[in-house]
């Protein structure tokens, strides 16, 4: 996690420096909506969370956050918002200037206010700075009494998470056992900056002219989703501010606002629909689309939604007429054509998934996720021409996706298919490299580096993989 702060030397050695690291891990959930942010962090913080790219869901969380960002004074470029597949309702910030969202808080939203309004919420986190200033107030308290405070909060995070009230109910005898004014002043400080985040969102969103209803609708499902368990917790031990307590504050400040009841426009909703749509069709698989969008169902969601699930499971036959009927509905939506595309390369037919990929980028021809599909599928012709247009691409996506593993070896490739070996060596070492195979980087590096004149940026660059991968 990039959470960890520099530190003094003096008597704050290593182990204090990773207790600081550790602890900010844990500390996600202090910087989130709901109470079961540390648990989903803390678990996954071995093995990295799973990750979901995908241009269209980004593109419409860019379309959410742009206005808030600027309301806040925030520069959009210096803000990456990430997307988690988790099915809980979630979002936290981590890392100074990140922005995490679960796909259970897009896929049980019922507007697009419901998220803007938790984004708003979120955004108040890293305008006030509250992660920085959470790792102050946490150096100038008592790690052994904060340690086990934590480890009580995330005991109560994971009985909430579970529906487990015994466990919520253990952890809280965790933090008594440990209970300190050093406590009672950590929380009594989170729940503040909880207080000052949902007041930014509230500024925030009146700024852009939209309503907090949604914030607030989403606060309520959270509530009411977890009131049995914390029905018992003594509000003093918790991160945030009672939820019911929370949302009455909240809608009393919020009603005061001439755009309590503004709407989302039309054009807005059917993108979030589509979203929507698209991830319950990649991560639920048949069934679950069958249940949301039955065949009855004849709104572009539901086909968009039914298409996707067709072809992940091979029906490609009955998936191409649903798409071409949305591409014939909306031909300047670039996610249809890139959803064609994807549908014909991932059964094998790249000649023919080389046409849409290239409409998708005409009509969005700066997005990296876009221009390593299209390198992918002029790849898989195995055209030299081809391969010389994907290494453009590539080279194009790198500014926007930065150096990845998977630009790299689809670079080893097209400079394979142009017969330049060196490059292709070259690009199998970097790749090598970000993936962690030493040995094979140092192999392909020395190979290449070989075939370049000294000085090249090519000899400069498998000269500096050769160093880091001899490290």
């Amino acid at each position: 996690m990039d959470g960890q702060r520099g530190g003094r030397s003096m008597h704050k050695t290593g182990f204090l420096h990773r207790a600081t690291a550790w602890l900010m891990a844990l500390l996600i959930a202090v910087l989130g909506i709901g109470f079961d942010g540390a648990m989903a962090q803390t678990k996954r913080a071995a093995k990295g969370p799973p990750m979901i790219r995908d241009a269209e869901i980004e593109g419409l969380l860019r379309l959410y956050t742009r206005p808030i960002f600027k309301a806040a004074g925030i520069n959009p470029k210096a803000v990456t918002v990430y997307v988690l597949n988790d099915h809980r309702i979630n979002a936290f910030v981590a890392g100074g200037q990140r922005i995490f969202i679960n796909t259970g808080l897009i896929l049980q939203s019922d507007t697009p206010n419901d998220v803007i309004g938790v984004l708003a919420h979120e955004t108040g986190h890293i305008a006030g700075g509250h992660l920085a200033r959470m790792g102050v107030e946490i150096d100038s308290a008592n790690y052994t009494k904060i340690i086990g405070m934590l480890l009580g909060l995330a005991t109560i995070a994971g009985g909430v998470a579970a529906g487990n009230a015994e466990v919520a109910q253990a952890g809280q005898g965790v933090m008594m056992g440990s209970n300190s004014l050093a406590q009672r002043n950590f929380l009594t400080y989170a729940r503040g900056m909880e207080a000052s985040a949902d007041q930014a969102a509230l500024k925030f969103l009146n700024a852009t002219h939209q309503s907090a209803r949604g914030m607030i609708h989403l606060f309520e499902k959270l509530a009411s989703e977890n009131i049995a368990i914390l029905a018992d917790v003594d509000p003093y031990v918790m991160s945030h501010p009672m939820p019911m307590d929370r949302i009455r504050f909240l809608e009393e400040e919020a009603k005061k606002s001439p755009y309590w009841d503004a709407k989302d426009p039309p054009a807005l909703i059917l993108r979030h629909q589509l979203v929507q749509a698209k991830l319950t069709g990649f991560i639920g698989g048949p069934q679950a689309v069958m249940q949301k969008y039955p065949s009855s169902d004849q709104s572009m969601p539901a086909r968009y939604a039914r298409a996707i699930a067709m072809f992940r499971r091979g029906d490609i036959q009955n998936a191409l007429p649903i798409i071409d009927g949305l591409i014939k509905e909306l031909p300047e939506n670039p996610y249809f054509w890139e959803l064609k595309a994807q549908a014909l390369l991932e059964n094998g037919r790249a000649a023919e998934a080389a046409v849409p990929v290239k409409k998708a980028l005409e009509l969005l021809p700066s997005n990296g996720l876009i221009q390593i599909l299209a390198a992918q599928a002029y790849i898989d012709t195995e055209k030299p021409a081809n391969a010389k247009e994907a290494i453009k691409l590539l080279r194009q996506a790198q500014r926007t996706e930065g150096q990845t593993p998977e630009t790299y070896r689809l670079l080893a490739r097209a400079y394979a298919q142009t017969g330049d070996v060196p490059r292709a060596e070259l690009a199998t070492a970097e790749a090598a490299l970000l993936m962690g195979d030493r040995k094979l980087a140092l192999e392909k590096a020395r190979a290449a580096q070989a075939a370049f004149k000294t000085g090249t940026p090519e000899w400069i660059r498998a000269s500096d993989v050769i160093s880091f991968a001899s490290r």
